[in-house]
This record gives C-alpha cells, structure tokens and sequence, in this order.
C-alpha cells in the first residue's frame, strides 16, 4: 500500500520550491517596473488593483463550488433515493448546463459580465435552497439551476478578467500573471472548502424541520455555507465602485465582425450566439481550440467521477485517506500554476500547451496501466500538475483568438461537446480502468490538434512579424499597427 503521507510531504515539497522560484520571478518583475518589458509602475499599480477586485469575487465563487462538491451524492443517498434516481439527477445537472446554461451564459456579452455574475450568484443560491427539500422534483429544479450556474462559472469570470485587462490598457505579461494566481487561489481555497465542509457536515445530523419535507443540519450545511459565500461574492460584486467597472461586456466589437453583423450583434440576446456559432464555424483557430478545450476539460470530470474508486480497488481492507489524496491533488495543481508562472514569459502559450497535453497524456497511461495504488497515485498528481498549468495557458490562449464581443457566447459553446463527453460517461456505466484508457486517447487528440493549432498561430506570428517589419521600412507606423490589428483576428 502506498505511503500517502510521504507521497503528500513530497508534494508540498515540490509546491513549496516552485512557488518559492515563481514568487521570486514576479518580486523581480515588480522591482524593475520601469523597465518597458514589465509594465510600468502605474501598471503595476492598475493591474493590483483589477486584481484584489477580481480574486474577491471569483474566490468567493469558486469556493462556494467547491463547499458543496463532495456532498452532493451525499445528501441524496442520505434523503433515501436509489442509484438510478441519482445517476438521473446528475444527468439533469450537467444537460442544463449543455443546453439551458448555453443559451444563459451567450447573453453575457449583450447583458455585461459583472450583471451576470450577479445572476450566477442568485441561481446558485437558489440551488442550495432546493437542497433542504426532500422532493424529487424540488432537487431536480435544484439540479438545473445548478447546471446554469456552472456554465456561468466557467465562462463568464474568465471572460470578464480578459475585458477587464483590455478595458485597464494591461498587456499579456500582466493577464498570464493574472491566470496563474486566479488557479493558485482557486487550488487554496478547495483545500479550505474541504476541510470547512468536512467539519460541518460532522458537526450536527441531518433531521427533519418540517414533517418529512424540509431538512436541515448534516450533509445540508456545507450548502449553507456555500449560500453565504455567494451572498457575499454578489454584494462585493455589487458594490465595485464606477471607476473600477472594467469589464463590463458593454457593447463591443471587434475587426471580425462584418458591417450587417455590429449593426444586429446586439439587437435580441439570441443573436449573440447564433453570431458566436458562425464566428466559430467559420475560424478554424476558434473552433480548434473549442474542440481541445472540450477534450481536455472532460477528461477532467471522468478523472474526478473515476479516481476514488481506481484507488478504493486497489488499497485492499484499509480505505485510502480521501482527504489527505484531495488536499495532495490540490497542492499539485498549485505547482502547476506556479510551473506555468515560470514558463509562460519563455515559452509562447502554444508551444506550453503541447508539453502539458502529452504529459497529461503519459499521466493517463500510468493511471490505467498502473498495478498498484502507488503508481496510480503517481499517475493522477501528474495530472493534476496539468490541470494546473492548463487554466492559465488555455486562459491566455482563448483570450487571444477568441473575438472580445462574442467571448461568452463563444466561451458556453465550447461547454456543449464537454457536456456530451461527461454525460456519456456516466451513462455508459465505464470501469475505472476503460476510463482512463478512454481519457488516454481523448488527450493524445487533444495533444494532435494542438500541434496543429500551435503551427497555425506560429506562421501567423511570423507573417505579422515580416508585414510589420515592411510596413515599417515602407510605411507609416500606423499602417504597420493596422496590419498588426489585421494579423491578430485574421483565420
């Protein structure tokens, strides 16, 4: 049997020197803020302060997420319901995510981001509440709400930090730094989250308050819990001052659009998405990245449904320590934004990309190969270094190709073939082990189309560079900006 406590102390180890020599290289970055490469000192200052707003309310909601995570199976075993009327719940879940959160999550480009973060917050609350009814179809509504709420979480926090650097003047260098600290923090408040919901869940049992409808205590409060700190990230959010509204997905356009497309792009809220369809159609670049995204963040889901019971078959009479695997999961996906700190003003985002998909490729091999639980815990921390690394680069790599007045919509259509490929996980009924071998295969995908992807972005750099250098020799400098302009949203 694996040492967990040994294979955890390495981990922190490991997390310890890489966010040590990350921390180091920002400290270095801030010290020399007069120098052009790093943004000057009023950047810096600007970029702080977009930051505290920022991490303030896309903590608080993340950590709301991760609250109720590990005790939503819970709570309905607890309520009585068998394993079909909860695989049935969980299928509602993430199909409202892929259809109604779709259609939701495209309107934050007409409606502003920060508008909508506000309505996630009330959808997710809502679905907490519904969790205290042991009613089907009062937790099936909670279920649906829940599935709109995650498609909100993952597009429109991400797409407002991107408007919000644009809308403050703020270059790559500062949005990479920015990513790499949103998944740093989003890994330490999951280990908080856990440890936070584990005692309140043992702290009172769940009873009755109301006949045998409404319950309380128990599985309930981590939901509870949840519920403040989404009452907390909409009243911060709410009370941003004017001068510090960035990113407030006013309506913008971008070369992309043809003249009939920004005189309609705004015109009804559906026509956000059926114009975010086209452009997607339509850009190989856009839709590419759509397609890796999907693959990668789906393997994601089957690795967290599956890892449990892949370690569970393997530990023989003694049970694995849950927490301390989750809390070593956690500190790994920390290193891995630390890693991506170090690497990100070295190498370009695609070129990173590939390593992170064939690493994350080889981690699947040893998962579904490994024969003891050493090797699949191994396996799985090297996965969650990926996971790590993956949020910030893809972050930056769909900030640039993805057109800023479409970003949401475009953002929520990548999460329908990821719905798909999560929903056809949990009805096919697959082993641990075919699992993994199938997330083996959607990341070697992943990892080709990312080869292509990458070459395609490479020979764009390069004909930019060389039309920029004529235009220059040739030309006025604003032509040289206008081709540059030009290059950046060019398929």
């Amino acid at each position: 049997m694996a040492d967990y406590s040994l294979i955890f102390f390495i981990t922190l180890t490991i997390n310890f020197v890489v966010t040590f020599l990350s921390s180091s290289k920002i400290c270095a970055s801030e010290a020399s803020s007069e120098d052009q490469e790093h943004g000057s000192a009023e950047e810096v200052k600007r970029h702080r302060k977009l930051m505290n707003n920022y991490l303030i309310v896309y903590l608080l909601a993340t950590v709301s997420d991760w609250l109720q995570g590990a005790y939503v199976y819970a709570l309905y075993d607890a309520y009585g319901y068998a394993q079909y009327n909860i695989a049935i719940l969980f299928v509602a879940g993430f199909g409202s995510s892929m259809i109604f959160g779709t259609y939701i999550g495209g309107m934050a480009d007409w409606g502003g981001f920060r508008r909508f973060i506000l309505i996630y917050t009330i959808i997710y609350g809502a679905s907490c509440i519904t969790k205290h009814f042991n009613d089907f179809k009062i937790l099936m509504l909670g279920r649906l709400l829940g599935g709109i709420a995650t498609s909100l979480l993952f597009s429109v926090f991400e797409a407002w930090l991107i408007r919000s650097h644009s809308d403050a003047k703020l270059g790559k260098k500062f949005l990479s730094r920015s990513f790499s600290s949103a998944a740093y923090g989003n890994a330490i408040v999951a280990i908080i989250a856990g440890l936070v919901a584990n005692k309140a869940a043992t702290a009172t049992t769940m009873e009755p308050v109301f006949g045998d409808m409404i319950y309380a205590g128990g599985y309930l409060n981590p939901f509870d819990i949840s519920l403040f700190a989404l009452i907390l990230c909409g009243l911060y959010c709410a009370s941003i001052k004017e001068e510090e509204k960035f990113g407030e997905g006013e309506n913008q356009t971008t070369i992309t659009s043809s003249p009939e497309e920004q005189e309609n792009s705004e015109s009804n809220w559906y026509d956000g998405l059926k114009n975010a369809f086209t452009t997607t159609i339509r850009s190989r670049d856009i839709f590419l990245c759509g397609i890796i995204s999907s693959l990668f963040e789906g393997s994601m889901y089957i690795f967290v449904f599956m890892w449990t019971p892949a370690l569970k078959a393997l530990s023989g009479d003694s049970p694995p320590p849950l927490g301390l695997i989750f809390s070593a999961f956690m500190v790994s996906c920390m290193a891995g934004s630390s890693l991506f700190s170090i690497f990100s003003t070295r190498i370009k985002e695609e070129v990173l990309a590939i390593g992170v998909f064939i690493t994350a490729t080889v981690s699947m091999v040893l998962i579904a190969a490994g024969s003891t639980d050493t090797v699949l815990l191994i396996g799985m921390l090297l996965f969650e270094l990926c996971i790590g690394m993956y949020f910030p680069v893809m972050g930056i790599m769909k900030g640039s190709i993805v057109p800023e007045d479409r970003r949401a919509a475009i953002y929520n259509l990548y999460r329908i073939p990821l719905n798909f490929i999560v929903l056809f996980s949990l009805l096919a009924d697959l082993t641990p082990t075919f699992s993994f071998i199938l997330n083996a295969i959607l990341m070697s995908v992943a990892t080709i189309l990312q080869g292509i992807l990458m070459f395609r972005r490479l020979n764009m750099y390069r004909t930019t560079r060389k039309q920029r250098q004529r235009a220059l020799s040739g030309s006025s400098i604003e032509e040289a900006r206008s081709l540059v302009t030009v290059e950046e949203h060019k398929d």
